[in-house]
């Protein structure tokens, strides 16, 4: 089984960035298909997201920080794209966040 989760953390803040909407993709043969979706609970996080089972492949995130950012979203969104190797891994895919700047990295 292939655990995806992310954590958003609000850098301006300092604080975890709750009621972001976030989409997981899967690219294919005929381009991107929707997987699964949800927002970050009170401590920023989605706990769980996707399907029991994601194959070697790759993905992508979609971060809705536009609505969580407004007037001073620079970036509407944040889409991060990963390569799943081993399905059985738990990947997670945490978000630094900012009016004007974000950075990510594989967690743990």
């Amino acid at each position: 089984m292939s655990l995806i989760t992310t954590h958003v953390l609000d850098t301006a803040v300092g604080k975890p960035a709750p009621g972001i909407h976030v989409r997981l993709d899967a690219r294919g043969v005929d381009g991107w298909s929707l997987l699964a979706e949800g927002r970050t609970d009170h401590d920023g996080r989605i706990r769980d997201l996707g399907p029991e089972r994601l194959d070697a492949g790759v993905y992508r995130l979609t971060f809705d920080t536009g609505a969580y950012l407004e007037p001073d979203a620079f970036f509407p969104e944040v889409v991060i794209s990963f390569r799943i190797l081993d399905p059985g891994a738990h990947h997670h895919v945490p978000v630094l966040l900012s009016p004007f700047s974000y950075s990510t990295y594989r967690g743990s």
